[in-house]
């Protein structure tokens, strides 16, 4: 079933689903309203739903049928681009998330994907969440002193606590006060949790 307020995107969609073979569009809707009330009529496998729809939006037709009808999978198609959108249409029980500048090749890709129980992202906002995330770890990362880098990248790379400090011509104490405070700074409370750290920021390599 599809769900979008402009006729023109849902003939679109229309003409992209009919050409998929084993997939059948049984239902339209202009509003959110209408999509509800088609929606516990048919009890489609899918649909595929727009945020932004007058009566109700998409994510309050998710909702609901998040609740009342969990079997049906929801694909949320709608022009908003950033993570956070599809971050929350999972969240409340969004089988999928496609921009709508998605490929057609995406959009036989998620139903095929949602009909098999799993979850999708599109590509572009998987790369987005991946450059976010990177870009997060980065910063995490400049919030340490240069002793704490140097300290990080020596733990990194197996040196005990004593061995660390002999190498610096530090104490142990002053070691261990180092590591408490970029473990703080990092968010990171193990040791192990460290170095995984360090090893994505290329601090350390593996031989």
């Amino acid at each position: 079933m599809l769900a979008d307020d402009h006729a023109l995107v849902r003939a679109g969609i229309r003409a992209l689903i009919n050409r998929l073979p084993g997939i059948e569009v049984v239902a339209e809707a202009g509003d959110g309203r209408e999509a509800l009330r088609l929606i516990e009529q048919l009890q489609p496998d899918i649909a595929l739903l727009d945020i932004t729809m007058p009566a109700l939006n998409g994510f309050e037709v998710l909702d609901y049928v998040a609740k009342y009808s969990p079997k049906i999978r929801i694909i949320i198609l709608s022009v908003h681009e950033a993570r956070e959108y599809a971050t929350q249409a999972l969240k409340a029980g969004a089988a999928g998330y496609l921009p709508k500048t998605a490929a057609s090749s995406e959009l036989k890709e998620a139903i095929d994907t949602v009909m098999r129980g799993e979850p999708y992202v599109s590509v572009e906002i998987a790369h987005a969440a991946i450059a976010s995330a990177a870009g997060g770890e980065q910063s995490r990362l400049e919030k340490l002193t240069p002793r704490q880098r140097e300290i990080l990248t020596l733990i990194a790379q197996g040196n005990p606590t004593r061995g660390i400090a002999r190498a610096l011509n530090i104490s142990v104490k002053t070691v261990e006060s180092h590591r408490s405070k970029l473990m703080e700074r990092l968010g990171i409370h193990d040791v192990a949790g460290l170095v995984r750290f360090a090893i994505r920021m290329g601090l350390v390599k593996i031989e």
